[in-house]
């Protein structure tokens, strides 16, 4: 018979090894990232300033959403969504954008896990 105390104990233990498997940000590759990023760059640049259809995403992990300066057209919908850009909030819009951001201009999902966690490793590295 398992004691509760034993049990806790080896619970606590296991909990560090699925947050990083459950994480998005955590143990993924920037650069399978980067090669899965060629289809965003239709739209979106890599680098401050970058003037494309969607806005750069230089520097968006830690950016408020929708606060991007210079762009001609700014989204109504990522402002009024207001939270600061995460590896979490990122995998969830990545998966479906107007589901996470109901007005979003942005219709591309990224259904497969894998590839949306290295895209949101590389987009990590664009400062």
């Amino acid at each position: 018979m398992i004691r509760p105390a034993c049990l806790l104990a080896f619970s606590a233990a296991l909990l560090p090894a699925t947050l990083l498997f459950a994480t998005p940000s955590l143990a993924q590759s920037a650069e399978k990232g980067k090669a899965a990023f060629a289809q965003c760059a239709a739209c979106h640049g890599t680098k401050p300033g970058e003037k494309k259809m969607g806005p750069t995403l230089a520097g968006v992990v830690g950016r408020k959403a929708g606060t991007l300066a210079g762009l001609t057209a700014p989204s109504q919908a990522l402002a009024k969504f207001g939270k600061t850009w995460t590896a979490k909030d990122l995998n969830a819009f990545l998966t479906a954008p107007a589901k996470l951001v109901p007005g979003t201009r942005m219709v591309i999902a990224v259904p497969d896990a894998t590839r949306r966690a290295d895209i949101i490793a590389y987009l990590a590295t664009l400062k």
